[in-house]
């Protein structure tokens, strides 16, 4: 009997060391589960909150171009590209913990000192902070230990970029192409002159002579159909220097994606699938008298141009319409050709103003890239230009204002493409 129960107490016994054994594992599996768990969550929200810091920097660097306003655009631009993201589990209200703002959004000089103004602007950083990501299990653990600090209820986590502007290897002009004139190096801007007027013409297939401007297709054909679709929005990007370029046939098609740029339509077409411009007020001789070089872009109008003529900037920062402040077609016409039907195969206009459709889906599609090529149509460099005015017709005479080369930090170029070039357009690249 003796030997019975001292048995059946060394079995008690076992069993109580084997409970609290298991209870101790239990504990500390709890806690790697929870450093899996929330430590995975935290992982997530940074790896999302990241990823709209690079969006932020990335979209704002677009707008680093000398100007007085290009801070205040890169806010606007960088806070838009940043909150379109999803954070906290791709929460499209980043769990209510509050989106980038402008006073996160803050730039450098080229000596990396904040900038006087923002023509002197080369980098900018994004950086915010998501307070109070909640954690699960590792704040039960604190139930388990007492200490609360060392498990807390929520943490922050903390995201920057940094991005500047830099040499693309390849990038998206449009399928224009421009030709140096005599003795015109890039020293001298190929011999034209920032804020002169220049016509593209349509030979048909023949090509340009030195000191032309025509439609050259960047993928090296002669289809007139590739030339819109080129032109068109997501249209084709990857053009490199040596390139060949093709001279496509008679226009059949290129004014309605032209136009699209200047927020005018026709039939179904509307500005939230085609977008406009920030503004589609435009500029020819009947209402900009300004002598060569003209200037559309940043010049101040001569005397006889019309009553609503400002410069593109100006323009461009009122979210001004073709009409100005209107969204009659004809209107627009007859401010910019002196003629109201001269667009009648067109429709509507987006709309102007802070509440319109130029704020709304607009962003930079008139200061465009345009290759510069030598007698063989290879492409040797780029420049900036403005486009001016729209298309009545495919077959109509467009003109384009020179604005330098593109791969200037004063160009007010932003373009698209692969950053790692050395003499290409300036495109936005992360650097930290």
């Amino acid at each position: 009997m003796r030997g019975n129960d001292a048995g059946g107490r060394f079995a008690r016994r076992q069993g109580g060391a084997v409970m609290l054994m298991v209870c101790f594992l239990l504990f500390f599996l709890l806690g790697f589960v929870a450093i899996a768990f929330d430590f995975g969550r935290l992982f997530i929200v940074k790896t999302e909150l990241q990823t709209a810091m690079d969006s932020c920097a990335l979209a704002a660097a677009q707008e680093l171009d000398s100007q007085a306003s290009s801070m205040s655009r890169a806010r606007s631009a960088g806070m838009t590209a940043a909150n379109a993201n999803g954070v906290n589990l791709q929460s499209p209200s980043w769990d209510g913990k509050g989106k980038v703002t402008s006073a996160e959004i803050t730039f450098k000089d080229a000596a990396y000192a904040p900038p006087t103004a923002g023509c002197c602007a080369r980098y900018v950083q994004c950086e915010h902070r998501q307070a109070g990501v909640r954690t699960w299990l590792m704040h039960a653990m604190a139930a388990f230990t007492g200490d609360s600090a060392a498990f807390p209820a929520s943490r922050d986590v903390v995201a920057s970029a940094v991005a500047t502007r830099a040499s693309a290897q390849s990038t998206c002009p449009i399928p224009v192409a421009i030709m140096a004139r005599p003795g015109g190096t890039p020293a001298n801007n190929f011999g034209f002159l920032v804020g002169e007027w220049v016509t593209v013409f349509d030979k048909a297939g023949v090509g340009i002579s030195p000191g032309e401007m025509g439609w050259y297709n960047l993928d090296g054909s002669r289809s007139a159909s590739e030339t819109a679709a080129e032109l068109s929005e997501g249209g084709r990007c990857g053009t490199r220097i040596g390139d060949t370029l093709g001279t496509p046939g008679a226009q059949t098609s290129v004014d309605r994606p032209w136009n699209f740029r200047f927020g005018i339509y026709k039939n179904a077409d509307s500005p939230s699938e085609h977008h406009p411009d920030q503004t589609g007020y435009a500029y020819t001789e009947a209402n900009w008298k300004n002598a060569v070089p003209q200037n559309a872009f940043s010049g101040t109008p001569a005397a006889g141009s019309h009553p609503t003529a400002q410069n593109y900037i100006t323009k461009r920062a009122a979210f001004a319409s073709f009409a100005d402040t209107g969204s009659n077609l004809k209107t627009g016409s007859q401010i910019a050709f002196n003629d109201s039907n001269k667009l009648n195969s067109f429709h509507k206009l987006a709309t102007p103003g802070a509440g319109g459709q130029h704020r709304q889906y607009g962003y930079s599609r008139r200061v465009v890239v345009v290759p510069v090529i030598n007698g063989s149509a290879q492409v040797i460099d780029y420049v900036c230009m403005f486009m001016l005015h729209p298309l009545s017709g495919p077959n109509d005479t467009a003109r384009l204002e020179f604005r330098g080369l593109a791969s200037i930090p004063e160009t007010p170029c932003a373009p698209s493409g692969m950053p790692g070039g050395s003499a290409g357009p300036l495109v936005p690249v992360l650097v930290r």
